[in-house]
């Protein structure tokens, strides 16, 4: 399941490899360097950079760029090892960031190339299917897009059969034409790769931009590592889909060393030695290309949720379709922008050779972002000496620099969309985090010492009623602004008063033992830290059922309000936010999740005060 997007590469790759202006003239020299160049990139690229290094950076078993980055700013970064400096933090943020919005874009042009290159194969049948391509594609998006809220765990038994069919296929299919002209083998040979890279004029550097499709969805391999564990990825990789991928791309090289007019056209339905055995790739092509584009949106979930509990993103809708795995969400604010973008995107390029300008960038800049921090991971969480960080580091580089300039390129001819995509993903992003910060910052001047309030408490003795109020607190030092507001002006308190401090820690996980924490003050006073890792959905009724009892906290959910601040942003303040960004700031915050909601709790039980911040 983790290879749907690697795995689909050869539907478009090599064709794109011999297609103006990026890739190369189809002469028997050049077939073979655009092979060689295609093999030796799938094999320094999955087999040593990610399965041999990059999926042993893991944390706690997740993987990704995100997952990464609370790794490395974790409290505690090395032990004993070395620590990063605030400044050094600040850019891993700034570089983790922008490679999250990089793999969002991925996630929005992923299904409309997939899918479009897929459907492409009834025009090789016949002319009659062209006109009707685009909106064949667009009605399989939207019934992908639509299905998202019922779950992957109903079709996910399907997925791995359906991939495992398309591997044999396009293996098998790869070993006849292999089987016909042998000498394409010749390209498993690293010299001819490096002697099509030096071509005169530049000419093999840029084909690099076309050949870097070819090892698309490598950063899913470590993004999924957390789904579905290290050894069962590799396992599939080397014993289904590497020698599935390489028979496949030399099977079409074979074609075209034919001379083949239909292989000049489409190499991979080329491979079919006829029209019973074309529709039925097609269907199967199709089939591959929903479950790589599923791949890519549930990422893009995963990767939205965990941007919320680290910070970075306003408060959305999650909803876990599965009661058995905690990975399986929908989020459906997520899922509805993802679809536009791509039907957009399918009406915009119309077809698949346009739109694979504007894939490679997206890639190439998450992979090199997935370097530089892997460099930090070496030094402080490894605790490797310079020389050799260094030297792993560079041979990384060789590779992933080089593809990211040859995709440069690309920027006019469509190249521009996933940086774009990116670049807006990544300014909603810090533009959330600065802003929180503000408001932090600014609350944080009102407030009143909780040692100072609970010592006027006890001197005024205020009327008790009866129940718990439940009130969210960010600092235990501090007196949250929705209980003095409402101490205030109601004069008037519950017998138990619990202040709520919900935490994200660096982790995927919290452990269960080391979940909740629980602090008896004095005047039925408590203080409760419900921790969760940045893979998990907050329950504040369920983390306080679980409490009950602890240290004398007595809760009954019937007799339990739960007071709330609700802020009124006033962009007249002098914050350190530009004014398009107040403006962008205050858009997020209004179209914010509630936290009643966020946080499960109850509507009913829901007591919300307001308050007005300038920023």
């Amino acid at each position: 399941m983790v290879y749907g997007d690697i795995g689909t590469s050869p539907l478009y790759a090599l064709k794109e490899c011999i297609t103006p202006p990026f890739g190369l003239l189809p002469t028997p020299e050049n077939i073979l360097g655009i092979l060689s160049l295609i093999f030796w990139s799938l094999t320094m690229v999955v087999v040593v950079k990610y399965m041999s290094f990059v999926m042993y950076a893991d944390n706690h078993g997740e993987g990704g760029i995100m997952a990464l980055l609370a790794l490395l700013i974790a409290k505690e970064p090395g032990g004993n090892g070395r620590h990063l400096t605030p400044k050094t933090k600040n850019l891993l943020v700034v570089f983790a960031l922008f490679g999250t919005a990089l793999l969002l874009a991925d996630g929005i042009i992923t299904p409309a190339i997939s899918v479009l290159s897929a459907i492409e194969g009834l025009e090789v049948a016949t002319p009659v299917f062209r006109p009707f391509l685009v909106p064949l594609t667009l009605v399989i998006l939207t019934f992908l897009f639509l299905a998202q809220k019922r779950g992957t765990a109903s079709v996910a038994t399907v997925f791995g059969p359906i991939m495992v069919a398309w591997f044999v296929a396009i293996g098998g299919l790869g070993f006849l034409g292999v089987f016909k002209r042998p000498e394409v083998l010749l390209a498993l040979n690293p010299f001819i790769a490096l002697n099509t890279l030096f071509l005169p004029g530049f000419r093999g550097f840029f084909l690099l931009g076309s050949v870097v499709l070819a090892v698309t969805g490598a950063e899913a391999l470590y993004a999924d590592m957390g789904h579905f564990g290290r050894e069962p990825i590799r396992f599939a990789w080397y014993f289904l889909a590497y020698p599935a991928l390489t028979l496949s791309y030399f099977g079409q090289g074979a074609l075209l060393l034919t001379g083949s007019k239909e292989a000049l056209e489409n190499p991979f339905y080329a491979l079919a030695p006829d029209y019973f055995t074309l529709y039925p790739l097609v269907i199967l092509a199709t089939m591959a290309t929903i479950v790589a584009s599923q791949a890519l949106i549930s990422g893009a979930f995963s990767l939205a949720r965990q941007a919320i509990q680290l910070g970075y993103l306003p408060r959305l809708t999650v909803v876990h379709t599965s009661s058995e795995t905690s990975g399986q969400i929908y989020v459906p604010e997520v899922n509805n922008m993802l679809m536009i973008a791509c039907c957009a995107l399918v009406l915009g390029f119309q077809r698949s050779s346009s739109l694979a300008a504007a894939y490679g960038i997206a890639v190439t800049g998450t992979m090199m972002i997935t370097t530089f921090l892997l460099f930090q991971v070496m030094r402080t969480r490894w605790h490797w000496p310079l020389w050799k960080a260094d030297l792993i580091t560079g041979l990384f580089l060789a590779i992933d620099i080089p593809m990211l300039l040859a995709n440069l390129g690309k920027v006019n001819h469509g190249g521009w969309v996933p940086l774009l995509i990116g670049w807006i993903f990544f300014i909603s992003m810090t533009t959330w985090k600065m802003g929180r910060e503000a408001i932090a910052e600014r609350i944080q001047k009102s407030l009143l010492p909780l040692s100072d309030f609970l010592r006027s408490v006890e001197a005024e003795k205020p009327l008790r009623v009866k129940g718990t109020a439940v009130f969210l607190s960010a600092n235990f030092n501090s007196t949250p602004p929705a209980l003095l507001h409402h101490f205030k002006h109601n004069q008037v308190l519950h017998e138990q008063i619990v202040l709520l401090a919900v935490r994200t820690a660096g982790t995927p996980e919290v452990a269960p033992e080391r979940q909740f924490e629980v602090k008896s003050l004095m005047q039925g006073f408590f203080q409760i830290v419900a921790n969760y890792g940045f893979m998990q959905t907050p329950n504040v009724p369920a983390a306080l059922d679980k409490m009950n009892g602890w240290e004398g906290l007595k809760i009954n959910q019937m007799k339990t309000s739960y007071f709330l601040g609700r802020e009124s942003l006033l962009t007249t303040g002098k914050s350190n936010l530009i004014p398009c960004r107040k403006a962008l700031f205050a858009f997020l915050s209004a179209n914010s999740r509630p936290a009643q909601a966020f946080f499960k709790i109850p509507p009913d039980r829901v007591l919300e005060l307001g308050m007005q911040i300038e920023i």
